[in-house]
């Protein structure tokens, strides 16, 4: 199996570039079989996640063509509308195809979607807003099957404001007749993203970014050409090991609107932040770092939850005890029990409380990803300690990094991946 090997305390110095969001790509990859024609995709990270989503474009009968970085295409000829069980059980995310899939043929089929495995996640928002819209649904435990023979626009509120969910009810209403009101939206910049892209094909969306979104149904989109927005959970895991190693870099092609909760949380542990256009620089010359206030994970605009396990790494090293409060995934803590063999000091109480005591090192060991956050939560921490720290199960890591070893080189750490 593949793993990453990391020499541990060298700072990190230099720039490196963000490349595309994962979670923006995989919505506009299923947004394209919206369209019945071509669609050009730019910068789309070249992650398993992508190759995934890419192949079951194809299994819907689309032809693709990527080369690493432009995604092209054509869904004109999509002969199926029921999702490969193989590619579904991979990712999570594989729902949002359903969405597109309605919207546009009214029908579709799925198993239950897989992914990291965090706690329960129900899909029943994206359910419930499917048969606001008027699909209707089959009663079957194993399968999820919907027809609907006219989508007619209604108003929804999401019970919580779910990314997936208020993602897959703005690709089921852009066909849909009438207006389509979502509130208690998904204010996530990925979404805003995903208005962006269907808008250029020729949607009327508004209102993403707020939590009220708005969709008057059109009876045709056009081809559009359109690049994804810079991933902002790699950009605030690179800056935590900016922080983790006392280093200083810059990260080029960032918005720092949307990374600006991580990087006022960093900011608390004493690093220095600085923002020029669409570069961020931090330097942390703190050692140990400073505690920041109590963190709470929150949907945008607050703490994101896929930086909690790197932040719990980086509070291992501080002085004293911090505290995070996990409040979106009952189930993101398998980072602590492997953070736990390298000498970190971590409680995690019943009501997903993670108390952390900072140590004055951690200590090189054999660890285990278990999901992808976690796993780079590990990679952080190897940075930060004495020895060699081997981190396996890597391919849960490919899932959202590109090529955190060759980034991380790149900043001068001393990490190889090994196949």
């Amino acid at each position: 199996m593949s793993k990453f090997v990391i020499i541990g305390r060298k700072k990190l110095f230099g720039e490196v570039a963000i490349g595309g969001s994962k979670n923006a790509v995989l919505p506009i990859l299923a947004a394209t079989v919206l369209i019945n024609g071509k669609s050009t995709i730019h910068n789309c990270p070249n992650i398993s996640d992508t190759h995934t989503s890419i192949e079951i474009l194809r299994h819907l009968g689309c032809k693709v063509l990527y080369d690493g970085y432009t995604a092209i295409v054509d869904a004109t000829n999509i002969d199926k509308t029921s999702l490969p069980t193989s590619h579904v059980q991979k990712m999570r995310s594989s729902i949002i195809f359903a969405g597109a899939l309605l919207s546009r043929f009214g029908e579709f089929s799925s198993t239950t979607p897989g992914g990291c495995r965090l706690g329960e996640r129900p899909i029943d928002m994206h359910i419930n807003a499917f048969s606001a819209l008027g699909a209707t649904f089959d009663q079957n435990p194993d399968i999820i099957a919907a027809k609907a023979d006219k989508l007619i626009g209604n108003t929804m509120c999401l019970s919580t404001p779910s990314v997936g969910a208020t993602q897959n009810a703005m690709l089921a209403a852009v066909y849909a007749k009438g207006e389509t009101t979502i509130t208690n939206a998904a204010k996530e910049p990925e979404v805003v993203d995903l208005q962006n892209f269907l808008n250029k094909a020729g949607a009327n969306i508004n209102g993403a970014g707020t939590e009220t979104i708005a969709i008057n149904g059109v009876t045709k989109l056009h081809s559009a050409e359109y690049s994804i927005m810079p991933d902002r959970i790699v950009a605030g895991t690179y800056l935590v090991a900016g922080a983790i190693s006392r280093g200083n870099i810059t990260l080029k092609n960032v918005n720092y609107k949307d990374v600006s909760p991580v990087a006022f949380a960093l900011a608390q542990t004493g690093a220095k932040i600085v923002c020029h256009g669409n570069e961020i620089n931090l330097t942390m010359k703190h050692r140990p770092i400073a505690l920041p206030s109590p963190l709470t994970t929150a949907p945008h605009p607050g703490f994101p939850t896929d930086m909690q396990p790197q932040f719990t790494a980086l509070l291992a090293t501080a002085h004293g005890t911090s505290t995070i409060n996990e409040k979106l995934f009952e189930a993101r803590d398998a980072h602590i029990a492997e953070l736990s063999k390298m000498g970190a000091k971590i409680t995690n109480t019943d009501n997903r409380r993670f108390l952390i005591e900072g140590v004055a090192a951690l200590r090189g060991r054999v660890t285990y990803a278990k999901d992808l956050r976690g796993g780079a939560a590990l990679i952080l921490a190897g940075l930060a300690s004495h020895g060699i720290t081997v981190v396996e199960n890597a391919h849960y890591i490919q899932r959202g990094y590109e090529d955190i070893a060759g980034d991380l080189k790149q900043l001068g750490a001393a990490i190889s991946f090994l196949k």
